[in-house]
C-alpha cells in the first residue's frame, strides 16, 4: 500500500486522507437499496421529534437505515445539540461552538421515547467540551429519566472519551445503561487522521475502564474505506477484545460531501462476513457487521446477545414458564 499523507483540499474543513488508489464514483450493488416511501410510524416519529425539539442522529449523520428504523419504531436520539466541538473527517454532523446547554433536555427525550413506544433506546451526544463534565451529567440524566418512565426500556449511551477524565465516566456509569457504547472507528495507523480530537489509547482506555467499573455491556465500531487494511482491522478488533469490548458493529464508510474524508476503496460483503465470523471466534457477543450497518442498527438485538436486557415480552414468557 502507498504511503498516506494528508493535505486540506481547496474549500475542505476536514482533513483528507489521500495516496491510496481511487474509487469509480458509481456504488456497487451491495450499496444500492430502493427508499421507501415514509411510513406511518416514520412520519409519526419525525412529528414527535420536532414537536419536542430533539434532534436524531439518524436525521443529522445521514443513516441509510433510517425509514427501516422509524418505521419499527427505533431511533437513535442525539443530545447535547446539534453542534459538535470535535471535528471528525467522516462525520456528517456539523462541527461548531454549541450556543446553549438545555438541562430540561432529559426530560423531553424521555418524553420523547415514552410516546415513541420504544423498548430499547440508544442515547448518543455530539462532543461538548465546552462543558466541564463534557456533558456526562446530560447523559445521565437522560438514562434516569427514561427508566423512570418506562423501567422496562433498556438504554444504551453512545459517548465521547471526556478527554480520559474518570469522573464523566463514573456519573454516566452510575446511571447503569444497559450497554455502555464507545467508538474507535478506525485503526491505530489512521486514527490521528481521521479523529484528530480523540486518541487510540484512550478511547481503548475507556472501554476497559467501563467493563471493570460496572454491569454494562461495552460496545464500540469500526467504519471501513478510509485506507486502512484487512490485517489492520484485525489488528483493532484485538485491541477491543483485549480491552474487554463484548459488542461491535463494522461497517461501510459512506463520503458526505467533497469536503470529508476520501473514500478510498468499498468493501465487498464477503469481507464483512470474514469480520463477522473472527470477531465471535475472539470472543465478541455479537458482531453486525455489513455495508449499511450503523453503530446504533439493531442495538436491542446486541444487547440480548450480551445478556443485559430482555424484550419485555421475551421476560414475560420466561417468568409465565417458570
Amino acid at each position: 500500500m502507498s504511503k498516506l499523507t494528508s493535505i486540506i483540499p481547496e474549500g475542505a474543513t476536514r482533513l483528507t486522507v489521500v495516496g491510496a488508489p481511487g474509487v469509480a464514483e458509481r456504488k456497487p450493488s451491495w450499496l444500492k437499496r430502493q427508499v421507501p416511501l415514509a411510513g406511518p410510524n416514520y412520519r409519526d416519529l419525525k412529528d414527535t421529534m420536532r414537536t419536542l425539539d430533539l434532534h436524531t442522529v439518524c436525521e443529522e449523520a445521514g443513516c441509510p437505515n433510517i425509514h427501516e428504523c422509524w418505521e419499527d419504531r427505533d431511533a437513535t436520539v442525539l443530545i447535547g445539540g446539534s453542534d459538535c466541538t470535535r471535528r471528525c473527517g467522516f462525520c456528517e454532523i456539523a462541527t461548531g461552538k454549541p450556543l446553549e446547554y438545555d438541562t430540561d433536555e432529559p426530560r423531553r427525550v424521555a418524553e420523547a421515547v415514552e410516546k415513541m413506544g420504544l423498548n430499547f433506546a440508544v442515547v448518543t451526544g455530539v462532543a461538548r467540551d465546552d462543558l466541564p463534565d463534557g456533558a456526562a451529567w446530560l447523559y445521565a440524566e437522560t438514562c434516569r429519566q427514561i427508566k423512570a418512565r418506562l423501567p422496562h426500556c433498556g438504554v444504551e449511551l453512545l459517548v465521547d472519551d471526556f478527554r480520559g477524565a474518570e469522573t464523566p465516566l463514573r456519573m454516566v456509569l452510575d446511571a447503569k445503561p444497559e450497554v455502555l457504547a464507545h467508538n474507535l472507528e478506525t485503526p491505530r495507523r489512521l486514527f490521528r487522521h481521521v479523529r484528530p480530537g480523540f486518541r487510540y489509547d484512550r478511547s481503548l482506555e475507556l472501554l476497559d475502564r467501563a467493563r471493570r467499573w460496572s454491569n454494562s455491556a461495552t460496545k464500540s465500531n469500526l467504519i471501513l474505506g478510509m485506507g486502512e487494511t484487512e490485517d489492520e482491522v484485525v489488528e483493532a478488533m484485538r485491541d477491543l477484545r483485549e480491552a474487554g469490548c463484548m459488542l461491535l458493529t463494522v461497517n461501510q464508510y459512506l463520503q458526505p460531501t467533497h469536503k470529508h474524508l476520501a473514500l478510498q476503496r468499498y468493501v465487498e460483503p464477503a469481507e464483512f462476513d470474514r469480520y463477522a465470523k473472527l470477531g465471535l471466534q475472539m470472543g465478541f457477543s455479537h458482531v453486525e457487521a455489513g455495508p449499511l450497518v450503523r453503530s446504533s442498527y439493531r442495538a436491542g438485538r446486541q444487547a440480548e446477545k450480551a445478556g443485559v436486557w430482555q424484550r419485555p415480552a421475551a421476560a414475560q414468557a420466561q417468568s409465565v414458564g417458570a
